[in-house]
């Protein structure tokens, strides 16, 4: 416990928050596991810890902390699933998120992260009520007999819904790494099964993240610092990932779905409310 005090100190004192005490520490390496098992196993736990480490630790040195995280955890994710990802659903939207990462750049100088929290939120929950209405007729659809005609869902369908999801996606991610929400709601109406769901899941955010670290490094997100606290952080990520594995295997894929949509409401609802 006292090796835990120490390192919660050094945590609080390289980001400025020498107010907090063992619930900083608590959290992040809470947080930070969630990180780790997000990209192999359940998704949507990564936008819950994230929300967890911007209550404790606020601000841009939040962002800054989460963003080498992911891509550590995303490294352990392109490894287990590196033969999984369906790559149509990549190019069809990384184009249009990496215009969404630079306008979130360039946003960054004038919102508050607190507004794009919520607008996000408000997006999610109407996203979610609109996948869950969709899953319901699919599931009407395959009881009828009609499967083919429910085969993909409209955010998955291309055009102008996939571009607005990609466009919407590097933007939040770029101003509070939380676009794994929305692309949860994409793999869910491409209705992929789970190993492609989290492998596509995995080399799109592993591209997404790197492509981020310039701005966040440029914007002042990521310093020497925020690394330091990495450094401390990073074994639990590994954990996580290693762990995530597993519970993929056991877990069915309507739970799976399920799982994955709670999360992203209890999120969008983070967003919105705190």
């Amino acid at each position: 416990m006292d090796g835990w005090i120490k390192r919660t100190h050094i945590i609080c004192k390289v980001t400025g928050l020498l107010h907090l005490s063992i619930e900083c520490m608590i959290a992040a390496v809470i947080a930070a596991y969630g990180i780790g098992l997000s990209k192999t196993g359940i998704a949507g736990v990564g936008i819950v810890a994230v929300a967890l480490f911007s209550l404790a630790i606020p601000g841009r040195a939040s962002v800054g902390i989460v963003l080498p995280l992911l891509v550590l955890a995303d490294c352990f994710a392109v490894m287990y699933y590196r033969r999984n990802a369906v790559w149509s659903h990549l190019f069809r939207l990384f184009p249009w998120a990496a215009l969404g990462i630079i306008i979130g750049a360039m946003a960054m100088r004038h919102v508050s992260d607190h507004q794009v929290g919520q607008i996000v939120g408000i997006l999610l929950v109407a996203l979610t009520a609109l996948q869950l209405v969709q899953k319901v007729q699919a599931k009407r659809a395959a009881e009828a007999g009609k499967t083919e005609a429910m085969a993909v869902g409209f955010l998955a369908s291309g055009g102008v819904a996939s571009a607005s999801l990609g466009l919407l996606a590097g933007f939040a991610t770029m101003v509070g790494n939380a676009a794994g929400p929305l692309m949860i709601l994409y793999l869910l109406a491409a209705r992929l099964p789970k190993e492609e769901f989290v492998g596509t899941g995995a080399w799109y955010f592993f591209c997404l993240n790197l492509f981020k670290i310039p701005f966040s490094v440029h914007l002042g997100n990521i310093t020497r610092q925020t690394l330091m606290v990495d450094l401390q952080l990073a074994i639990f990520v590994v954990v996580g990932a290693i762990s995530g594995r597993p519970i993929l295997k056991r877990i069915n894929q309507d739970l799976f779905e399920n799982l994955s949509m709670f999360f992203t409401a209890l999120a969008a609802l983070k967003l919105i409310f705190i």
